[in-house]
């Protein structure tokens, strides 16, 4: 079926100009570094994710802003202002360094969304440390798999995720602490594991940030494994270039905005998107705890005032078939701007934004191993339904055949694209020979066919 393209969001629901109009006045212009130039950096030439995020914003008026707004389960609220991220990452930093955490160490998070797994993920990239996120809803195989390949040195959990995974010690020998995290406080803590607060509580607030070069490794997210074991794709502190810029141009972030990423953080949106791409723009997150529920989520937007949201095609799809009346029972006023991503977004999909929301869903593409946005549905462009949109200004896809030939317009290929932008992973962890073979004749090949028109969408 063809769709006309559709302009969005309309003019009344765009109280802020887009960060990117005129797509090819700014391609044409863009330089990855002037990106660059936009972040602080660290002495000597280093960069570090954790600083650009958090306590570069210490030297500005958004040291007191709301970077977090948290919300329990059970509806309870939790504010976190950047000072105080940089104060609680600090902590998890000097309770790492006091379990013999060092430069270049693995240390995995297990937990669901509480404000510890973030300061967890900030403190580690502090001391040089490499963080691995892990999905809340994995089994004793997926959290073995990770860890054995990854020689992780600590794992933070709480007392429900590890009863789940527990038997899983004895076959990680490179496993030396297993930190419980308890946030309803009054259980034992398990043999052989240490409590959070022990480490934690009395930890200073103080740290001084490990000198980290652009090109040290920061954070691993393993593939889903569905075929064959799941693999480690490896980033490096450079990639929070891609997650700044993606993150001003795509989800068009501006200061004032509240924003919502629904992404798990043991998959990669849910730190580039949940995470790194927001707090380097100093924009104000909402973090939810728990999972899916229609009217709920509606509920959250009107509560928080939620501006830019970035949700899945499969959280859409759940969404249509709770019908159109739910959120027009809501005030969604606030919203401005709706992103997907995670799959196609089928052009149903997108025009139902424009039915429940009056606002359509801008679909986009990127993968674990891009580690950042490559091709999207920009605000101040046409969308094109069923497109997942034209490539982002520094990147060059392209549509190639079986021997690394570009395709004309209109035929199907791989989609592959150009190596060499910031937030590309450096290796498959372990597994040199597997990255290696990812790339065919100056490309990388990402695995997923597409084509292309003739103005550019993918």
């Amino acid at each position: 079926m063809n769709y006309e393209p559709i302009v969005k969001p309309p003019p009344e629901r765009m109280p802020v100009t887009p960060n990117l109009i005129g797509y090819e006045a700014v391609g044409d212009a863009f330089r990855w570094d002037d990106i660059r130039a936009e972040l602080d950096g660290l002495p000597g030439g280093g960069l570090n994710i954790a600083y650009e995020c958090i306590d570069r914003h210490l030297t500005t008026d958004r040291k007191d802003k709301v970077a977090m707004l948290w919300e329990a389960k059970d509806g309870r609220a939790e504010t976190y202002t950047f000072a105080q991220m940089a104060a609680g990452s600090n902590k998890a930093a000097n309770a790492l360094r006091s379990l013999g955490v060092e430069k270049g160490d693995r240390v995995f998070v297990f937990l669901e969304r509480v404000p510890e797994l973030y300061f967890t993920v900030f403190g580690t990239l502090k001391l040089g440390a490499v963080i691995g996120p892990l999905f809340s809803a994995f089994g004793p195989d997926a959290v073995r798999d990770r860890l054995a390949d990854s020689e992780a040195k600590v794992l933070l959990t709480s007392p429900d995720l590890w009863a789940r995974v527990k038997d899983i010690r004895a076959d990680l020998p490179r496993l030396q602490h297993v930190v419980i995290l308890d946030r309803r406080g009054g259980g034992d803590v398990p043999e052989g594991t240490v409590a959070w607060a022990d480490v934690f509580d009395a930890q200073s607030e103080e740290f001084e940030i490990e000198v980290t070069d652009p090109e040290d490794f920061a954070i691993m997210h393993y593939t889903s494994g569905t075929t064959g074991k799941p693999k480690g794709a490896a980033h490096v502190h450079m990639a929070v270039m891609g997650h700044y810029a993606t993150a001003k141009y795509v989800l068009d972030l501006h200061d004032d905005d509240v924003y919502w990423c629904t992404a798990d953080p043991g998959w990669v949106t849910g730190t580039s998107y949940g995470m790194f791409g927001p707090w380097s723009n100093g924009a104000t997150s909402l973090v939810y705890e728990g999972g899916f529920a229609a009217g709920h989520w509606y509920s959250l937007i009107e509560k928080y005032r939620v501006t830019v949201w970035y949700t899945a095609p499969t959280a859409i799809r759940m969404l249509m078939k709770a019908g159109e009346e739910l959120p027009r029972k809501r005030d969604l006023s606030s919203l401005r701007y709706v992103c997907s991503v995670g799959e196609p977004l089928n052009p149903e999909g997108v025009l139902w934004g424009q039915k429940a929301f009056d606002l359509p869903i801008h679909d986009n593409w990127w993968q674990t191993e891009t580690g950042s946005i490559l091709i999207a549905n920009y605000p101040a462009m046409d969308i094109r339904p069923g497109s997942m949109g034209r490539s982002f200004p520094g990147i060059e896809p392209a549509i190639i055949d079986d021997d690394g030939n570009e395709l004309p317009p209109g035929e199907e290929g791989d989609l592959a694209v150009r190596p060499g932008w910031p937030s590309m992973f450096r290796t498959y962890w372990n597994n040199q020979e597997l990255y290696e073979s990812r790339f065919r004749n100056g490309w990388y090949i990402t695995g997923d066919r597409a084509r292309r028109d003739a103005d550019g969408y993918f």
